[in-house]
């Protein structure tokens, strides 16, 4: 979205909010923070541009008019440099062909880190990565040509949901001290995060738990939120299945890793929990940007998030507890795909499908949005995991009968894997 609808949309923004609650004053503000770092001028905020610091540079002035203390290793920062896996090049023609390495240079990142400061023993970390794809790259999902990936939903609206909730920890909730981190990175593979893990600005011995929100959104119509890492410590089931808050349900994954920064803390035998409203066909594509950010259940996700805060408050250091997922030989190979984006957020019976890829198998089966798959050649599909195990059966060129519900009946289609 280019800069001048941007201001556009945030004027408007704006001026609707005057004279109205203080709630809509505050959802001004996110706005205007997930505005920004969404922004063409950040130009995605790829680790190690120049719109990550920029990005980087708005976040530590946010945190100092917030009147957090510069916790970073040079005040608000802390830099770390990677050097990325180089792809293969081939040398030569013909019979002398030879493969060599390209030459990649090294990164630098930064995390932006604050500290409130409530005189406790113990410390609660709560993050986000702000860093994106840049124009694009080999995460990117965009099939056309080299474009601004602005990244609103993944992850400035992280960030927003972070600086809310520093806001809203100012006046409340003391039983702990606070670490807000905004993590760069992540989308290179934890970068940020990892880093921070092995030369922590404070003592890991003190942190309490560890929140993170990635992709917050998009809450959808049933208002269903996932929550990974309950597993993590005995105190979170207890404590989640007393919330009632904006009628939010949630969908729950024991394991403490996941694709996103609170991997790093599990990691280190910290409890964590990650806040997630689930992916869309926007995902690292150029369209995630802020006209389909649903304002309002970001402000829901903060509500939630601190309803969690101030449930454990009273429980002192949490227990940690590992969770099963350290088994990686557990995890199923598979040759195949359809071509979906599964709906990650889906509770019921079956794999309910998100997004449909033009010109994969499930596009050609004619399989659409909104379908549930339920069986697959002869094996029944009831949820992700067997889902993946089916699709370990098969290999390219064989055709597969496959199953599955589209308003309310069942529907026989053949897939022919490619």
């Amino acid at each position: 979205m280019k800069n001048g609808v941007l201001a556009f949309f945030l004027l408007v923004f704006f001026c609707g909010c005057v004279g109205k609650s203080e709630e809509n004053v505050v959802s001004s503000q996110l706005a205007q923070d997930v505005g920004y770092l969404a922004s063409d001028e950040l130009e995605g905020r790829e680790t190690g541009s120049a719109g990550e610091q920029k990005a980087g540079e708005f976040i530590a002035e946010r945190f100092e008019n917030l009147g957090l203390q510069p916790k970073g290793e040079d005040g608000w920062f802390q830099t770390f440099t990677f050097t990325p896996h180089p792809p293969m090049q081939m040398h030569g023609s013909g019979d002398t062909a030879s493969l060599g390495m390209a030459i990649v240079k090294e990164i630098s990142g930064r995390n932006v880190i604050g500290f409130m400061d409530n005189g406790m023993e113990n410390t609660v970390v709560i993050g986000a990565h702000y860093d994106h794809l840049g124009w694009g790259g080999e995460s990117s999902l965009h099939a056309g040509d080299s474009a601004i990936h602005n990244g609103a939903d993944d992850n400035a609206s992280g960030v927003g949901a972070l600086l809310m909730l520093v806001e809203r920890l100012q006046t409340k909730h003391s039983d702990n001290n606070y670490l807000f981190m905004a993590f760069s990175g992540e989308e290179k593979g934890l970068w940020g995060s990892n880093h921070f893990c092995d030369e922590p600005t404070i003592d890991l011995a003190s942190v309490n738990y560890m929140l993170n929100m990635d992709m917050v959104g998009r809450l959808n119509e049933e208002r269903t939120l996932a929550v990974y890492g309950v597993g993590t410590s005995p105190s979170w089931v207890p404590m989640l299945e007393s919330l009632d808050i904006d009628s939010i349900t949630i969908t729950t994954t024991e394991s403490g890793v996941g694709p996103s920064d609170h991997t790093s803390f599990y990691l280190e035998d910290i409890p964590v929990l990650h806040f997630f409203t689930g992916q869309h066909s926007d995902y690292h594509k150029p369209t995630d940007d802020i006209e389909k950010i649903n304002w309002d259940g970001i402000v829901s996700v903060v509500n939630y998030m601190e309803g969690v805060i101030a449930n454990v408050a009273p429980k002192g250091k949490l227990e940690f507890t590992k969770t099963k997922d350290e088994d990686n030989d557990s995890t199923p190979s598979f040759k195949v795909t359809l071509g979906v984006m599964p709906d990650y957020l889906y509770g019921g019976l079956g794999m309910r499908i998100d997004g449909v890829t033009e010109d994969r198998p499930a596009h050609g089966a004619g399989m659409f949005e909104g379908d549930i798959v339920i069986a697959m050649g002869d094996s029944s599909v009831t949820d992700m995991k067997s889902y993946m195990r089916c699709l370990g059966a098969f290999e390219p060129g064989q055709t597969t009968p496959v199953i599955v519900i589209r308003d309310s009946a069942e529907v026989l289609m053949d897939v022919l894997w490619d």
